[in-house]
């Protein structure tokens, strides 16, 4: 992905990029989900979904359906959807009741109900809709990992990327603190004027060569370990995420055209590798079966700075917020996008590098908190692992903020547009997980609401979306199609 960024714009300007790649480290292969930044990705390299999709095995996703993770009445499940240009017309409705209910009022406030993209994924609708209806979805994608990286890697050759098959064993570091070159297996001395830092987990160059800290998210995510393994599709194909909260963890179900794919995401302090894999195959009705599960273990945090001297780490070798929302592939994108216009521009000084580091860590740190909030916020008591995340106090002041607010009654609104807290995350996510989970007042406080409170008709809502559903492509019949990519919408709308 960051060749074929820096190619799209660096390579017409005579600029060699050449990626190394090891031909004795296996690809993870397991992180098969997006976000919709992955959508603007393809668009800008002018790749359209009917050319990869079908490639990857690739499925549309309107979101992440959260199951479990709150045992509140009315509020065990709860949908997190990608925006579409039909929120507008009902935003102002969900963020006026979530605030009335904040405030005692009786109100329904369930965000299921609000959004367009819970409803497709209801009817099992794919985000695509008539070309009489020119309503745009934000969505993200499902796909198989090790097949898109292989439609990467032919991409990028394509392109002018130049490439070598070999094991990169150490950097040799500078008087001055920078990379002087890379050293491989074969016997190779490889050198360049700015080096990326893809090498995963290991962190050879950032880490080991150039001693930069990495600051772990320990403290403030428990998950460390994740087991996965596939299981048949069914005969209609989702067109969701689904995350459902276990004893020790969380499992997500991923679709894809041929199968779906499955993973356990647990803390290592609470539960056994054992233990893990038997409890994820009784939860997918394969406790009998003999498919083969993969066990991983996850390093969750960050580079203290993730470009130092001539070197830019990126993937793992940045950081990793677990798999919750789907964020890797975005921040790897995030990253090789702004950083770009910095190579075009030429700036290699320390107030760029200043600048360009903050900027990145403002926003991992951003998702760390939104990860964050899905633990903090639960409500079971069944393991010490959720009764501990529940009591976590090892929150940043920012998450501290708003939840400050948010149980006072106070409206995050302004906060979140101005990027005071909450960065990285728009004011519609937010407010779908604080209410997903329920975290309102005692319903038993709650008094009637005045007619200023309920002003808003949620039949009218229900008729309005329900309408618009009907515009959209079934999920396999949209796939079948697989039509050329609209133009996307601002990718502010997903991060401001």
């Amino acid at each position: 992905m960051t060749a074929l960024i820096f190619a799209h714009s660096l390579i017409p300007k005579g600029v060699q990029i050449t990626l190394l790649e090891s031909p004795a480290v296996p690809i993870i292969g397991v992180g098969e989900g997006s976000t919709p930044l992955l959508r603007g990705f393809f668009d800008m390299l002018g790749i359209e979904e009917a050319e990869w999709m079908p490639a990857c095995h690739a499925t549309y996703k309107c979101g992440i359906s959260f199951e479990d993770w709150s045992t509140k009445p009315g509020f065990e499940h709860y949908f997190h959807p990608f925006p579409s240009m039909l929120d507008i017309m009902t935003m102002t409705q969900f963020i006026h009741n979530v605030e009335a209910r904040l405030r005692g009022a009786n109100l329904y406030a369930h965000p299921d109900r609000f959004f367009l993209s819970a409803r497709l994924v209801a009817a099992r609708r794919s985000p695509k809709a008539r070309e009489d209806f020119p309503f745009d979805v934000l969505h993200g994608y499902h796909f198989d990992a090790t097949l898109l990286g292989q439609f990467l890697h032919k991409k990028a050759l394509e392109r002018g990327v130049r490439y070598k098959s070999c094991h990169v064993t150490h950097a040799t570091v500078n008087e001055d603190g920078a990379i002087g070159s890379v050293h491989t297996r074969e016997g190779e001395t490889i050198t360049a004027d700015l080096y990326v830092d893809c090498t995963g987990f290991s962190g050879l160059l950032l880490q080991k060569a150039l001693k930069v800290p990495f600051l772990s998210f320990a403290d403030n995510l428990f998950n460390d370990a994740a087991v996965a393994m596939p299981s048949p599709m069914e005969d209609a194909i989702p067109s969701q995420t689904v995350s459902t909260a276990l004893k020790h963890g969380w499992a997500w179900k991923i679709p894809l055209t041929n199968r779906f794919g499955n993973g356990y995401v647990y803390s290592s302090r609470f539960c056994t590798t054992d233990a893990a894999e038997v409890e994820l195959r009784q939860h997918l009705g394969l406790l009998d079966s003999h498919v083969e599960a993969r066990h991983l273990k996850m390093k969750v945090g960050r580079l203290a700075t993730p470009w130092h001297a001539n070197c830019l780490a990126i993937g793992l070798a940045q950081g990793f917020v677990e798999p919750l929302e789907a964020t890797a592939l975005m921040v790897i994108q995030y990253m090789a996008m702004n950083f770009v216009p910095l190579l075009e521009r030429g700036e290699f000084n320390e107030e760029a590098r200043a600048r360009y580091n903050a900027l990145v860590n403002r926003n991992f740190d951003g998702i760390r908190d939104y990860i964050c909030t899905h633990y903090k916020t639960n409500s079971r008591t069944d393991t010490e692992y959720w009764r501990a995340n529940a009591a976590n106090m090892n929150l940043s002041d920012n998450l501290k903020r708003i939840f400050s607010a948010w149980t006072a009654g106070k409206s995050i609104v302004p906060g979140l547009r101005a990027q005071e807290f909450g960065q990285g995350y728009p004011v519609m996510s937010w407010f779908a997980i604080l209410s997903g989970m329920g975290i309102f007042p005692d319903p038993s406080n709650l008094r009637p609401p005045n007619a200023q409170e309920a002003r808003y008709s949620l039949s009218e809502i229900d008729d309005l979306l329900n309408r618009c559903v009907a515009n959209y492509f079934d999920h396999k019949e949209a796939l079948h199609q697989t039509p050329p990519s609209k133009p996307p919408l601002t990718l502010q709308l997903y991060f401001w």
